[in-house]
């Protein structure tokens, strides 16, 4: 399965519908962080929405970053993307094992916690980065990024977010945002909103083989739905390296370095975004220090 995103426009450009699939986005971060069902469901989600978000920034340099807190045994969940997008992230316990809930599903909500925040941080070039910050709701993500449109962005939005987990892994992942522009009528937000009732899950729509443009149509109800940018493809990856490492070293001060060289005489870091372990023997500690003493 290949993962996309692609803008669309429905209803004579009154309604704008951005449809992901991340199936393999979000299959790649399960194996580097080794998370649970219900954990991948949950940082799948975030993913997803992330990406979707992360395409409507203009910039190349521009870097969105969402984290989300909730109360429950995943802990903190942070996602980072640039706006092609390239999106890496973690979650504070990526091993959750809780039952399923009611309904017989992965209890994503209950994993995340119902009372916690989104904090959203889009630095976009300008003297200061926007910073919007909202309440969950439900803890199930999308409801709670919905509430988060409105009352940080002061837009209306429907959003949907699904991750599919078999014994396998991922077997599909996607989710949609569709805004109405200040021109769409009463009438055609009504028929997208019975459309998005009647269409379902969108993982289950992902898993049934619709194509993205089938699903904007399905959730639209708007059969001439137009494709505004469909080149648009999601990656998981993390583009940490040593020299970033080093940096990391370099912030933490003269006297703690000097207390790691004589008691330790080497350092090794995690990076948590991919779990990528860095070495640091006592040479390189030692000119380090050097660097922090030239300066």
């Amino acid at each position: 399965m290949s993962d996309k995103i692609i803008k669309f426009l429905a209803y004579d450009g009154k309604i704008s519908v951005i449809c992901a699939n991340t199936t393999d986005m979000v299959e790649e971060a399960r194996k580097v962080h080794d998370m649970s069902p219900v954990v991948t469901a949950a940082f799948g989600r975030l993913l997803t929405i992330t990406a979707i978000m992360a395409t409507e920034m203009k910039g190349s340099k521009d870097k969105l970053t969402v984290q989300l807190k909730g109360n429950g045994p995943i802990g903190v969940m942070i996602a980072t993307a640039n706006n092609k997008p390239i999106v890496k992230g973690y979650a504070t316990n990526p091993v959750v094992e809780i039952p399923l809930n009611e309904d017989g599903k992965l209890d994503v909500g209950g994993a995340v916690g119902h009372e916690g925040y989104i904090n959203v941080v889009k630095d976009i070039g300008l003297k200061d980065p926007y910073v919007g910050i909202s309440p969950l709701v439900s803890g199930e993500i999308a409801e709670d990024f919905a509430n988060y449109f409105v009352n940080s962005e002061q837009r209306d939005s429907a959003v949907a977010l699904g991750v599919l987990v078999d014994k396998r892994g991922v077997r599909a992942s996607g989710g949609y945002l569709i805004n109405p522009m200040p021109d769409a009528t009463e009438e055609e937000i009504s028929k997208v909103e019975q459309s998005i009732f009647k269409a379902g899950a969108m993982s289950r729509m992902l898993d049934e083989n619709l194509t993205l443009e089938e699903i904007a149509k399905k959730i639209t109800g708007d059969e001439n739905v137009q494709v505004i940018e469909d080149r648009i493809v999601p990656e998981f990856r993390c583009d940490c390296s040593k020299e970033h490492m080093q940096d990391a070293l370099t912030t933490i001060g003269k006297e703690e370095l000097e207390d790691i060289i004589e008691k330790e005489g080497k350092a090794e870091l995690v990076c948590h975004f991919c779990n990528k372990v860095y070495q640091f023997n006592k040479e390189e500690l030692e000119d380090i220090l050097k660097n922090i003493e030239k300066e």
